[in-house]
């Protein structure tokens, strides 16, 4: 490429000049912004004009300072970038704007640069290295929109944390009235606890914008995910693989027993590989039931005396028990889960029973004259047995 002779740079650089100062030349650029990103469009005219102002100012400064783009702070460009997000603006949307508002710049140098004589291999070389500095000066805003960005959630984020374990873990002194405000949360407001499992932090992140565009409040309590929400979004629309235990609805000051209740029920489901949305109610018996691991030993090795986990058959026959007791006593139901015939069921629920004294049923399909206490407690023996195991 030819080397532009010294009048044409000083043309050039001239002609750049007079673009920033002219108001026309400006409108345009501000117009070409606004028109092609909707974000940039809702801000103040002037507010635009400011912005590209800045930015062709910063441009045509480092331009005639010949400094290398990468050697320049471009401290306006980030400061610019910093005010968007405080505003707002995705980075995208601001993206948008600047690209369209420089490809407009471009071309007004294009079409003035040619009125006034200056050579095209000129105004090649120039817009190259215009080219280079628009480069920069977009990474210098994108950088300064991000930093904003994660100052910006980090001063959100932090009280709302501590304002959630407030609520969920109790305290001496309870949230005032502004505090509860200030997320969105009222006093005499009933709401639903709710406690994710840790697993995926990226499912968890996006299960936590979720829930906040349905009105949650949320933020790390004990390492999970845990808040209240004035409603729950329905479970298509959440991630079926995280799990998402929930209470009803209630006042404020029973959270810390629901979320109590809540982290129980979550234990018990995740051990058990439960997957989805689960109303703590639905985890009840087994939650109860966990809570008393000493007692759980003591019923299956005192009924079960008689099996041995060693023995295969053994663990068939009870697997067989706890089948039938979870399908309403139904050999048929029974049956059809395990792939056999019901003579099968009825085989081992009597070999069960000469082992272990397993109750019987009066008819032989259901489970008759069994009271239903015990019926949870075979149940809760065979489970606790085939669990230990």
């Amino acid at each position: 490429m030819t080397t532009p002779d010294t009048e044409h740079v000083t043309t050039f650089g001239a002609l750049l000049r007079g673009l920033v100062a002219d108001p026309t030349a400006i409108e345009e650029v501000v117009g070409a912004a606004r028109a092609y990103s909707p974000e940039v469009a809702r801000l103040p005219p002037a507010e635009v004009r400011r912005q590209v102002t800045i930015l062709l100012i910063c441009g045509l400064t480092a331009l005639e300072d010949r400094v290398d783009p990468g050697e320049r702070d471009f401290a306006e460009a980030r400061r610019l970038g910093a005010d968007r997000a405080a505003q707002g603006i995705s980075v995208a949307g601001l993206l948008r704007g600047v690209q369209a508002g420089r490809d407009r710049a471009v071309e007004l140098v294009i079409r003035h640069g040619r009125t006034a004589g200056i050579p095209d291999e000129v105004l090649l070389d120039g817009l190259v290295t215009i080219g280079r500095y628009a480069a920069a000066l977009e990474r210098a805003l994108v950088d300064g929109h991000r930093h904003a960005e994660r100052d910006l959630a980090r001063a959100g984020q932090e009280p709302r944390t501590r304002l959630v374990r407030r609520l969920l873990l109790g305290g001496p002194v309870p949230p005032t009235t502004e505090e509860l405000t200030r997320f969105g949360l009222r006093a005499e407001g009933s709401y639903h606890c709710l406690v994710a499992d840790g697993g995926d932090p990226v499912r968890t992140h996006a299960l936590a914008r979720r829930l906040a565009r349905h009105g949650a409040v949320v933020g790390t309590v004990e390492d999970r995910l845990a808040g209240l929400a004035p409603r729950l979004p329905p479970a298509d629309r959440l991630d079926p693989a995280v799990l998402l235990v929930t209470a009803p609805a209630g006042p404020l000051d029973r959270m810390p027993q629901m979320y109590g209740l809540c982290l129980a029920a979550l234990r018990v489901a995740a051990r058990h590989g439960r997957r989805g949305l689960r109303d703590v109610t639905d985890l009840a018996t087994e939650t109860a039931l966990a809570a008393q691991p000493a007692l759980a030993a003591l019923l299956g090795t005192t009924l079960l005396a008689a099996l041995d986990p060693a023995d295969g058959f053994h663990r068939e026959l009870a697997s067989t028990a706890l089948t039938w007791l979870d399908h309403g006593q139904r050999l048929d139901q029974a049956a059809t889960v395990l792939h056999v015939h019901p003579n099968t069921v009825r085989y081992r629920l009597r070999r069960l029973r000469e082992l272990t004294g397993f109750p019987a049923s009066s008819t032989g399909e259901g489970a008759g004259g069994w009271p239903a206490l015990e019926v949870l407690r075979w149940w809760w023996a065979l489970r606790s047995w085939r669990d230990r195991r």
